[in-house]
């Protein structure tokens, strides 16, 4: 008789608790993740959906600062939000050996360059690994930028295109006056990551 008592007052006690957990709403994640795009096809389908401006990541296995730039550049919360917001966001490895059909025509892996020619065209020929390339609304003109970039100097580059600042102000004259304010998070060194 005992435990039984004993197991309903646990019981009584407990069922509260549980009940409260089960109708406790999930705490949507501050920070989720950036919502890559892997397929060129599945870009393109979206971009005739709705247009949005591009940011594509031009990296290959290999290439230890592409890591670096992913395991902290990419993991900042505040990056992370403005990219989903204002982008859509491209992941390409250069030397992937299928072929890329891209705005009417075929994209082929190079042997010369050791990549595929739709990543050598992207990057206007010049081969080096990270490189950002930022793409307007209508795919023209794909500005290349090559190099592993910290949070704030992604920040001015993002906000630069993301807040159309390139449509009435030159480069030059924003990187001057842009104040970057979003935490760095890891603190970005110049040492190259292991294996580069």
């Amino acid at each position: 008789m005992k435990r039984i008592l004993l197991f309903a007052v646990a019981m009584l006690l407990i069922s509260p608790l549980v009940m409260a957990k089960k109708k406790a709403p999930h705490a949507p994640k501050e920070t989720e993740e950036i919502h890559w795009i892997t397929s060129i096809d599945e870009l393109q389908a979206k971009m005739a959906k709705s247009p949005k401006k591009v940011y594509m990541d031009v990296y290959t296995g290999w290439c230890g600062w592409c890591k670096k730039m992913e395991a902290t550049t990419f993991q900042n919360p505040n990056v992370i939000k403005y990219m989903n917001a204002n982008f859509y966001a491209v992941r390409l490895d250069a030397e992937r050996q299928d072929v890329i059909n891209f705005q009417g025509k075929e994209y082929k892996y190079e042997p010369q360059y050791k990549a595929n020619t739709f990543a050598v065209e992207m990057m206007h020929g010049s081969m080096s690994y990270p490189t950002s390339v930022f793409m307007m609304e209508n795919f023209q003109q794909p500005t290349p930028i090559p190099g592993y970039m910290d949070v704030p100097q992604l920040e001015v580059i993002l906000s630069y295109f993301g807040d159309n600042a390139y449509r009435h102000v030159k480069w030059e004259d924003y990187q001057k006056t842009y104040h970057p304010s979003w935490a760095k998070g890891q603190a970005a060194d110049n040492t190259p990551p292991p294996g580069h």
